[in-house]
């Protein structure tokens, strides 16, 4: 078997499914949107490839990741559709099947989330929906992978890759003749082998942009297609009260599926999901809601730095600046190795890696919290809590999600953006995502607020991240008053029903998320690190005897003047800023090797020796606020297809940097502060 498609409904289990089916690890959570461009990996049984669509809730997309499932459809032509429903709410799911079934090709249904059916009371007669629509039916429970072999086995069966559709819906008899117009007029220039000129005629009746741009027909078949929808509409609304072809299918499709779950669903015992109501009572709260989800990020904080993160992140740096220094100390001592080789490893790489490395525990505890709130179906109540808020802004709620993922990495969540239908408030959120905290900047955070504010560490960051929302708020309404004008908005979002996450999803969530952090240490981090310390090493005269003659010193007091209306106006600042362009992991790292301390305690001297707090807190704003990293502008050039954006979204984050910084600074000193 080759060529096969899991096609759902989003948040219907899709991605997890694919990760049971393929042994993959691909990004899960309890919310809309998660998955927003195909992957493509291989079936366990080595029998094909599998690839995961985006979730759509028809084939006419609204929004560009659901462009990619229906552009797929046309292009690629899979010969197996796995079609992944939610068994809670089949009525909705039933939309997008119907349209797949008149695909043309193989279809298998995946029953998913029949536990969830159960628990609401639906009793759902698979048997007699397998016969009603004609194909086979697999009950499934993706989250523990129940139903995955039999899916599997279904999959391979000789009589489903040879099976005939047999569902079709009569649309009455001028939609039937328009059908046979239009596949005439198709089939001679159809390009793409397997097709099914029905199928793509239907499409076209519905207007269907994905469909029409793929099949590139000449003007002359476009004219004639027009003439036949044309009088099609024409004739309708002689029998009809409908407004356009598009509602009159929608209107036939959606009868049949309501006389379908009829037939096959028994609703007589359903009940709410009383937990789920229970929670969102208070949790949704549309007054209640916001303070209670800043406590909830506030006790993050306090986890993440003061009663969890710190210990750990104080064991581990006891254990690279002792045991593991000494032992390389060792080794390079009996393998004769020069001072200079001595002074790169030790100075350079474990001084440069190791600093930002002993933040691993609070990074991984607030991925660990992140990975909770996706998994538990939370997220999709944050966005709906802020619809109105983001509204004003020229936003919409769904525009948060891509900013909570923000906050462990700018780079998925600007391509999570993806899933926002509207184009100008795709890019004006993509713009707006670097502003977003990310996990990268957290060893800034916790080595500074360790230092000057050891007391109320959490409270200080949460003011960062707090600062880093406001800020976007403000400018997505300058944005959207003066670059976005005269744009409609448009929301739909899906709340899941709650759900305890299962451990072993969560830890490797946060493990999948918090691999990125440990790759960068091995590959930017590292480089960045050997390429700091040389830097150090040399200097215009040769070898710089003092750090103040080298290479380093010359990059950073190029801009120390400028940095001097901020606080920090020294050439290390500098440096660090100019160096954390690569990750903003690197000003650590920077720092490190510019100090040159075998600890982190000896880091946090010279550090306390070089700032007041006021300063501190002024770079550390400087640093939430600045030029997005290097992968960050990369994806940014990618998603908007755009240097002018790219370009912006660099120059109005240093603007915005340096005001804030300003302000702060100018303003603590003006009110007495230090």
């Amino acid at each position: 078997m080759s060529g096969a498609a899991l096609i759902g409904n989003p948040n219907t289990g899709k991605t997890s499914l694919f990760n049971t089916l393929t042994s993959s690890y691909e990004y899960v959570g309890n919310w809309s949107g998660v998955t927003v461009e195909k992957k493509i990996g291989q079936l366990k049984d080595k029998s094909g490839p599998l690839t995961d669509l985006p979730g759509i809730y028809s084939l006419h997309p609204l929004s560009r990741d659901e462009g990619v499932a229906a552009e797929y459809l046309v292009t690629d032509s899979p010969s197996l559709l796995i079609n992944i429903v939610d068994a809670s709410q089949l009525e909705r799911n039933l939309y997008l099947t119907i349209q797949l079934l008149e695909y043309g090709k193989p279809v298998i249904i995946g029953l998913n989330m029949i536990d969830v059916a159960i628990a609401r009371g639906l009793a759902i007669d698979t048997a007699y929906l397998s016969e009603l629509l004609h194909t086979e039916i697999v009950p499934l429970i993706a989250r523990t992978g129940a139903g995955s072999k039999e899916l599997l086995s279904c999959m391979n069966k000789t009589e489903v890759k040879d099976l005939s559709p047999g569902f079709t819906i009569h649309y009455g008899t001028v939609i039937e003749e328009s059908i046979l117009g239009i596949s005439r007029e198709v089939n001679s220039e159809l390009t793409f082998s397997g097709l099914s000129p029905r199928w793509i005629a239907l499409q076209i009746l519905e207007d269907n942009p994905a469909v029409m741009n793929s099949l590139a027909l000449t003007e002359a078949t476009l004219s004639r297609i027009r003439a036949i929808k044309e009088d099609a509409l024409k004739q309708l609304r002689m029998k009809e009260d409908t407004s356009s072809l598009q509602d009159y299918i929608r209107s036939v499709r959606t009868e049949i599926i309501q006389d379908i779950c009829e037939s096959a669903v028994d609703q007589s015992n359903r009940k709410p999901h009383t937990l789920t109501e229970k929670i969102d009572t208070f949790a949704a709260h549309p007054v209640w809601g916001i303070p209670i989800f800043l406590a909830f990020m506030l006790l993050t904080f306090e986890l993440t730095f003061d009663w969890l993160g710190n210990p750990l992140s104080d064991l581990l740096d006891a254990f690279i600046s002792g045991p593991l220094s000494t032992l390389v100390e060792q080794g390079l001592t009996a393998v004769g190795a020069s001072g200079f080789t001595h002074a790169l490893i030790i100075d350079g790489i474990i001084g440069g890696v190791g600093g930002v490395l002993v933040f691993m525990p609070q990074i991984f505890i607030m991925f660990l919290i992140i990975s909770f709130i996706e998994d538990s179906g939370y997220m999709a109540r944050i966005t709906v809590m802020m619809d109105k808020l983001m509204e004003m802004v020229g936003l919409n709620g769904k525009a948060l999600i891509p900013f909570i993922i923000g906050f462990g990495c700018n780079v998925p969540a600007v391509m999570a953006s993806r899933s926002i239908e509207q184009p100008k408030e795709r890019t004006l959120t993509m713009l707006l995502v670097p502003l977003m905290s990310c996990s990268a900047r957290l060893p800034v955070y916790a080595l500074f607020a360790g230092i000057f504010f050891a007391n109320s560490q959490a409270l200080i960051v949460l003011s960062l991240y707090v600062m880093g929302i406001v800020l976007t708020l403000v400018l997505a309404k300058l944005f959207s008053l003066f670059l976005f004008k005269d744009s409609k908005s448009f929301f739909m979002v899906e709340l899941p029903p709650y759900r305890m996450p299962q451990t072993v999803t969560l830890f490797r969530s946060t493990w999948e998320k918090g691999k990125g952090f440990l790759r960068k240490a091995g590959t930017f981090i590292l480089g960045g690190s050997v390429l700091i310390w040389l830097l150090t090493y040399l200097g215009p005269g040769g070898i710089a005897a003092e750090m103040d003659d080298s290479f380093l010193a010359s990059i950073g007091g190029l801009f120390a003047a400028l940095l001097e209306p901020l606080g920090f106006g020294t050439w290390q600042s500098g440096a660090a800023l100019v160096t954390g362009f690569m990750a903003k992991e690197v000003v650590v790292s920077t720092m490190n090797i510019i100090y040159h301390v075998p600890d982190m305690a000896g880091l946090q001297e010279q550090i306390s020796l070089a700032f007041t707090p006021l300063q501190a807190y002024s770079f550390m704003a400087f640093v939430l606020l600045y030029t997005p990293c290097l992968a960050t502008v990369g994806v940014l050039r990618k998603e908007t297809a755009s240097w002018k954006w790219t370009l912006f979204s660099v120059g109005y984050s240093l603007v915005l940097a340096y005001t804030v910084a300003v302000i702060i600074y100018q303003g603590g000193k003006w009110i007495g502060l230090t």
